[in-house]
């Protein structure tokens, strides 16, 4: 009865052994076909060629204020006599604009004539040398009796008329000389270094509908300043010649100042770009399916593509894969899942077991295992 239990004992035994080794036989045979699925795949992956515009601005935003600005103010009291301009005018320098009362100012200036012309007389010329510097003063006093343009312009405001009676310093009114816009705009300070005078700006106007209008830097101080915000930045002018008439001073903008020219970019993945003898090539798919060898000058754009500097290459261009993409979390690539197949074998070790070829310790009572001299399963009772 002993003989008996130790024969179904040994039957049990070489029956799990032999189970053990069909799975392991199983497993390592879904590891060949995957490998071989995935190898095939990856010679199968195509990538597409894309175009990337890449630009090196500096963003900004601001208001723009008129070339020039005058507020029209009376230099003293007095009643207007005369009104020449209107709203909307465009004036020259010089230009009169409105007249005050003038009386007084000119029949001072009458009588001091009249003085000059006694003291030419009978007077010495000391006093005549005074009085013509006297005349000096009196005829400024006249000249401030009106309101005068002091450079070429156009009423953008004007509110007096004949009959008025204004007080000294009374605004009746502004010129802008809008032949340019400028604005004044903040630069963070990490932008600062790469600031250049006449780098062109592109501005957007909220009310305006006809596009970007370019101007150029005029130019930036050498010193930085510090916000109420405590960041530093430096103030940089620009400047907007021959504006859009519908562009009025105090008109806000978004804009771009161009630190270097749009560049176009052809990218492709970095799998689709070969290397052969210290040349690169690509492989492109034509329409009948094949795929045509071409040798392209390529340099690393980021961690996943190559830009194409040079070679028979257009955006659309469909490529074949010439390496496997990399995986996320490992460092072999996809092609050969040796990370996957190393620790399946690593477990399989650890149960007591080796998958066919691995060299492990192997299955007890088998070739290489405890209790076995390379005979194998162990003989049947």
């Amino acid at each position: 009865m002993t003989a008996k239990k130790r024969t179904r004992n040994g039957r049990t035994a070489a029956l799990a052994v032999l189970t053990v080794c069909l799975i392991a036989a199983g497993t390592a045979a879904a590891l060949v076909a995957a490998r071989s699925a995935n190898t095939a795949a990856d010679a199968n992956r195509t990538y597409t060629v894309t175009q990337e515009t890449v630009k090196n601005i500096i963003e900004i935003s601001g208001t723009v204020s008129a070339a020039d600005e005058q507020t029209l103010k009376a230099a003293g009291d007095g009643t207007v006599t005369a009104v020449y301009v209107g709203e909307g005018d465009a004036v020259k320098k010089g230009t009169v604009l409105l007249q005050l009362d003038d009386t007084e100012q000119t029949y001072a200036l009458a009588k001091h004539d009249y003085d000059i012309a006694q003291a030419r007389i009978s007077g010495s010329q000391r006093e005549l040398e005074l009085l013509t510097l006297q005349r000096l003063s009196l005829v400024k006093k006249r000249e401030n009796r009106q309101i005068v343009a002091n450079f070429d312009g156009v009423i953008a405001e004007f509110s007096a008329a004949t009959g008025d009676y204004l007080e000294a310093k009374d605004s009746v009114g502004t010129i802008i000389d809008r032949s340019y816009l400028s604005a004044s705009v903040e630069v963070v300070e990490t932008d600062a270094p790469k600031l250049q005078a006449g780098q062109l700006v592109r501005c957007t106007f909220p009310a305006y509908d006809g596009g970007t209008i370019t101007g150029y830097v005029v130019s930036y101080p050498a010193v930085g300043s510090v916000t109420s915000r405590g960041a530093s930045i430096v103030k940089v002018k620009i400047r907007i010649d021959d504006p859009p008439e519908s562009i009025l001073p105090y008109y806000s903008f978004t804009g771009e100042i161009e630190i270097s020219p749009e560049e176009s970019l052809l990218l492709a993945a970095k799998e689709a770009v070969g290397r052969e003898g210290g040349t690169q090539f690509v492989e492109k798919i034509k329409r009948d399916g094949t795929a045509e060898r071409v040798t392209v000058t390529a340099e690393p754009y980021g961690s996943d593509f190559m830009r194409i500097t040079e070679g028979s290459v257009a955006e659309g261009d469909v490529l074949k894969a010439q390496s496997a993409p990399r995986v996320s979390g490992t460092g072999k690539s996809a092609a050969g899942n040796t990370r996957q197949s190393t620790d399946k074998t690593e477990n399989a070790q650890q149960s007591g077991f080796s998958l066919p070829g691995s060299g492990g310790a192997g299955v007890p009572g088998m070739s290489g295992g405890p209790g076995g001299s390379g005979g194998g399963m162990p003989p049947m009772r």
